[in-house]
């Protein structure tokens, strides 16, 4: 009967957990949304204001019914760094899994940062320290092409702005352990890891979105040595499934990324 659990594998993840159920009940109630224009949504106990109800669908999806941030920790009141906090479902989650975490969260786009705070705000979500700056090799600022979704990064072919900057390495040093570290910045990874590699010692918990964009340099090797070098664990997921990839790119994903992957790192 090998054939019929593989038939019905999705169906069965899809309505496995309460929070699956959750995603598929917002995907109904918000899937034909129109798309990047603010919308307020709601789930749980929680009420947002988002700028493109299918980057939140998907956000809810891998953060809250696949918990791709999960971990554990003896540790009551983790630090938890989180580079890339978008609208905040990623430090709503934090909070929930651990109430008195001490959250900073960076978030490069000013608009988005701002509905960062709003949103936390609404949620009477506290402990948690907002930086509305790109995270970077240094504080000079970048180039940064805003989207209207939760793809602005710094290849972006939109029209690029400079914005303002933090060193991550900076706030890595200052902490005597860090028990979560997230870092999703749509490819800027690859150098702000570089950058970092001798700062991680400490960091218990390594997550990071790669991001490799047609015509630059992937670096995917680079990012796995630091990874190596930290004495981490890891895994390697990738939801992005690529269809031909010896052949034109199209077939690859999009016109923009030819390969996204999810690391988790850990101590063991």
């Amino acid at each position: 009967m090998y054939w019929l659990r593989y038939l019905l594998k999705e169906p069965y993840n899809s309505l496995r957990t309460s929070a699956n159920r959750e995603f598929m009940s917002l995907l109904l109630r918000y899937g034909n949304s129109r798309r990047h224009t603010r919308t307020q949504v709601t789930f749980g106990n929680f009420q947002l204001e988002v700028p493109d109800t299918m980057s939140f669908l998907w956000q809810h999806k891998e953060i809250f019914a696949d918990d791709f941030y999960y971990f554990e920790t003896p540790n009551s009141q983790p630090v938890i760094f989180d580079c890339g906090a978008n609208v905040g479902m990623s430090v709503l989650y934090f909070k929930k899994l651990y109430p008195q975490a001490r959250v900073i969260a960076f978030e490069a786009e000013p608009e988005i940062a701002a509905l960062l705070a709003k949103n936390l705000k609404a949620n009477a979500v506290n402990g948690v320290e907002i930086i509305d700056k790109a995270v970077w090799i240094d504080e000079d600022g970048i180039w940064f092409g805003s989207e209207a979704a939760d793809s602005s990064s710094i290849y972006s072919t939109a029209e690029k702005k400079k914005i303002a900057s933090v060193r991550l390495k900076d706030f890595l040093i200052k902490e005597k352990q860090i028990d979560f570290l997230k870092i999703d910045i749509e490819g800027a990874e690859t150098q702000v890891l570089a950058d970092c590699r001798d700062a991680l010692s400490h960091v218990q918990n390594l997550f990071v979105e790669f991001h490799s964009y047609i015509g630059n340099p992937q670096g995917l090797a680079d990012v796995m040595q630091i990874f190596e070098e930290s004495g981490f664990r890891y895994y390697i997921d990738s939801n992005q499934h690529r269809l031909k990839p010896f052949t034109n790119h199209r077939y690859r994903g999009n016109d923009v990324m030819d390969l996204q992957l999810n690391i988790f790192g850990w101590r063991e």
